[in-house]
């Protein structure tokens, strides 16, 4: 089966674009354009997805995941590291890996110092707000680096399924895909019928979401050649506060 391209539009429609269809999709000398940075930057930062720590939390058993997390706010028009903290999620969003506090290893510094991450998750904000109409927004930011291979044969990039993150953001850059097949997005409707499918495959590329109205998942990935692999840069977005798991009082 052909890949489908993914619609990308222009730098100056995507604000209107994630307004009307709950997503937009930019492409990679876009995304340079909307971050006020090079490419060749943007290609600097692959390198710190070789040789991730393993994603020991998987729940279905497989070997397919490795990642890293960190946290940021972006607050009167800074950006800021935040000490490590969890990735928590509830089961009403991740029926999977829900209700429990994972701690992955934070980001190498020498990517989250440079210039171009700022400009990035920069660039995000700025979108974010503008989305909303809310430009005083303090929005919290959750970087994932993920890198999915085949080591079993199959490698799921969303293994919980179609699903919402409970954010309200979701910022999906495609890093690089490499001897593969699969990986198709879907994106959906919460409320409603109208869904699209495509192929993210572009080095730096970016889907943006609106996880207050879409759906979304990728499906799974199997090998070309002995050794593939997909690496993406999965950044949420929300308003004023992380997701935290609840305080249990006795």
């Amino acid at each position: 089966m052909q890949a489908l391209a993914p619609p990308t539009v222009s730098v100056n429609t995507l604000i209107p674009t994630v307004a009307a269809k709950g997503y937009g999709l930019l492409s990679a000398s876009s995304v340079a354009e909307w971050a006020g940075c090079s490419l060749d930057a943007l290609h600097k930062l692959s390198a710190d997805w070789n040789h991730m720590p393993p994603d020991n939390y998987l729940k279905d058993g497989g070997r397919y995941r490795r990642r890293r997390h960190s946290s940021f706010v972006f607050e009167h028009n800074a950006l800021h590291a935040v000490p490590h903290r969890a990735h928590w999620q509830s089961l009403d969003y991740n029926a999977l890996h829900g209700g429990m506090e994972r701690w992955f290893e934070p980001m190498q510094a020498h990517t989250v110092n440079t210039p171009t991450w700022t400009q990035l998750l920069t660039a995000l904000a700025h979108t974010a707000s503008q989305v909303r109409g809310t430009p005083d927004t303090k929005w919290c930011i959750e970087a994932h680096q993920f890198r999915i291979d085949t080591t079993d044969g199959i490698g799921r990039p969303t293994p919980e399924g179609a699903h919402r993150d409970g954010v309200d953001f979701v910022a999906v850059f495609m890093v690089n895909r490499t001897d593969i097949k699969g990986g198709e997005t879907r994106v959906f409707e919460a409320n409603g019928p109208r869904g699209e499918r495509f192929t993210l495959s572009e080095p730096w590329s970016l889907m943006l979401l609106d996880d207050t109205r879409v759906i979304h998942e990728t499906t799974p990935i199997q090998p070309e050649q002995d050794g593939g692999w997909r690496d993406t840069l999965v950044v949420t977005l929300r308003a004023d506060g992380f997701l935290d798991a609840p305080v249990v009082t006795r």
